[in-house]
This record gives structure tokens, C-alpha cells and sequence, in this order.
């Protein structure tokens, strides 16, 4: 981490380089993992020229596709077993398609994943994205923007034809603004009663532990989210400083690019793990009961996951996880 501390700065100045992270080789050794975009015209002279140390540290270049806020879009989430589009029965079980009610804008509606519950002085509330809840700063295709005790809405419009009133409301948001200026995408909404169970359970987890615990490398991870559903994977980079690009409202023009430091890289392969719509999934240990979350997923790229940790979530937000 040291080493990758003094030499980070000066790799992100190289417009084709999107992050660095901690992780290790296939022998457990820790390593310095340098990520290029591929659709670069110059990947292959980076490639070419990455040493394989970088002030004594084993380096080792992975290429991606750039990092991105995971904003879902209509269809996905489909498939046999439980459904994480469905319209539930209140109270609703987390790990489903929600979003802002109002998230529809130049002729197209979006959402994310309703991923977990959390407590702030005895209330309760959803825990999100900054990006599924509350993104929406410009009046733009929709002549609005997000604003606090705006309806939470099960499951989101992507998976009700973009009719809110097809949807059910669960919760009130609170704006935090998480973004441009903090470290943490996240968003809460205030659960209104009756309408989401008490003991925050997730589809296909169950209920999670009150206590969070960080992330290891090759920790095994699972998470429950609105399009890929219960998904499994492992702990890839640890520490990571990673450019995240966000747009503004739904299928909105460019917003902001987001460095991030001091993320959870998780492998995801073909977009196996995470994809668009799942944002805001809370990721867990993968035991079968009562696991302690880890991180808050909030973007990726078609190979590789990021994640939020927990602690610094709940820090920003002052709140607990809801659990056993």
C-alpha cells in the first residue's frame, strides 16, 4: 500500500490508466494491479512498457473496460427461482428492483437495487446508491430533481413499464448528497411503516448480522441484486483508487468522473457477479447464516466490481446495520 501510495498519482495523470489497486498473484503474494482501459488506442503500448516491479513491488496490469456507475435499464432479472422484479407483498424483503419514483427522463425510466436496512437513532431506512436515489440534480428531461421525502417505489419503473403508479411506495428519501464531494456512493430512504420487514432480510441471504466486518483478499462474497440476482465471487484488490463516471438523471449526458480511494475490487467476470440494475446490492461473506456485510456495490466494468466498504457507508451516513 505504501508503494502504491507514491506511485498512483503519477499512473491516473495517463488519461488510459482508471485505477490501481492492492490484490495478489496466483501464489497469495500481494501485488500492485494497474488497471488500462482496452478500448485505448495506446492499452498495448502500457502494457508493453508496465514493469514487472514498481519500486520493488510485483506489478501486474489487468485491462478493463471503463468503471461505471451500474444505472439499470429495462429487462434483466429475469429467469427461474426468485424473483428480484417482482412486485412483493409488504412487508417486502430487500435485495429487489427499486428506485426514486420520478427516475424517468428523456424518454426513458431507470432504477437500481433496494439493498439493505439500516438504523439512525431507532428509525429505519433503505440503504442505496447516491446514484439510484437521489442523482437526479438537473430539472433536464424531467423538469425535476430529487428532493427529501420524494417516494421510494417497489420495484423500480424499469420493471413496471415505467409506471410508477404499477409500483408501491416503501420508503421517503432523505437526501445526504454523498456525492460529488464524499467517498461513498450511497443513499438512504426513510421505511414507511408496515411496508419493508423489520429485520432488513434480503432475497435468497435471509437476515445479515448487526456487526460488519472488512474485506480480506480472496474473502468469498455473495450479494442479492434486482438483475443478476444471488451472485458469488471473491475479494479481488483491497485499497483501491478507482475513476467511476456518472451521468446526469436517467440516460442523461456526462456528469461528474469520481475518483475514489480506499475501495473493495471484486472479480466479475462477464458481468457475472454485477450488472446494470444492481447497484446498491449490499455485499456480504458468503456463509449461510446471518453474514456480516461488507461493502456497498455501486460500479464495475465487465471484469471487475467496486465496492463501498461498510464501515465508511455507515460512518457518512451515522447509522447500524439492521440485524442479529
Amino acid at each position: 500500500m505504501a508503494v502504491q501510495q507514491k506511485v498512483t498519482r503519477d499512473l491516473m495523470s495517463l488519461e488510459d490508466i482508471l485505477g490501481t489497486a492492492v490484490g495478489v498473484d496466483d501464489s497469495g503474494d500481494p501485488l500492485l494491479v494497474v488497471y488500462v482501459d482496452e478500448h485505448s488506442k495506446a492499452a498495448a503500448d502500457i502494457v508493453r512498457a508496465m514493469p514487472a516491479e514498481l519500486l520493488g513491488v510485483a506489478a501486474r496490469v489487468e485491462l478493463t473496460d471503463r468503471f461505471r456507475a451500474f444505472v439499470g435499464k429495462p429487462g434483466g432479472g429475469g429467469g427461474g427461482g426468485v424473483s428480484h422484479t417482482a412486485k412483493q407483498t409488504p412487508p417486502i424483503q430487500l435485495g429487489t428492483s427499486g428506485g426514486w419514483r420520478n427516475d424517468l427522463a428523456n424518454r426513458y425510466c431507470c432504477g437500481g437495487t433496494l439493498g439493505s436496512l439500516v438504523q439512525v437513532s431507532k428509525v429505519q431506512y433503505i440503504l442505496s446508491n447516491y446514484h439510484v436515489f437521489e442523482s437526479d440534480i438537473v430539472p433536464g428531461g424531467n423538469g425535476i430533481v430529487a428532493t427529501t421525502d420524494d417516494f421510494v417505489i417497489q420495484p423500480g419503473l424499469i420493471d413496471v413499464n415505467c409506471s410508477a403508479n404499477s409500483a408501491q411506495n416503501v420508503a421517503k428519501l432523505v437526501k445526504k448528497s454523498s456525492l460529488p464531494n464524499s467517498n461513498v456512493d450511497c443513499s438512504i430512504a426513510e421505511v414507511i411503516p408496515g411496508m419493508v420487514s423489520t429485520t432488513g432480510s434480503i432475497l435468497e441471504i435471509g437476515t445479515i448480522s448487526a456487526t460488519p466486518v472488512a474485506a480480506s483478499l480472496n474473502q468469498a462474497v455473495k450479494k442479492s441484486g434486482r438483475t443478476t440476482r444471488l451472485t458469488r465471487s471473491k475479494i479481488s484488490g483491497l485499497n483501491a483508487t478507482i475513476s467511476v463516471a456518472y451521468d446526469n438523471e436517467c440516460a442523461g449526458g456526462a456528469a461528474l468522473t469520481k475518483t475514489f480511494t480506499g475501495q473493495i475490487v471484486i472479480a466479475n467476470s462477464r458481468s457475472s457477479f454485477l450488472a446494470g440494475g444492481d447497484s446498491g446490492s449490499l455485499m456480504v461473506e458468503d456463509v449461510t447464516t446471518n453474514p456480516r456485510a461488507i461493502g456497498l456495490l455501486y460500479a464495475g466494468s465487465s471484469t471487475t466490481a467496486i465496492a463501498n466498504p461498510i464501515g465508511e457507508v455507515l460512518s457518512f451516513l451515522g447509522a447500524t446495520m439492521v440485524g442479529n
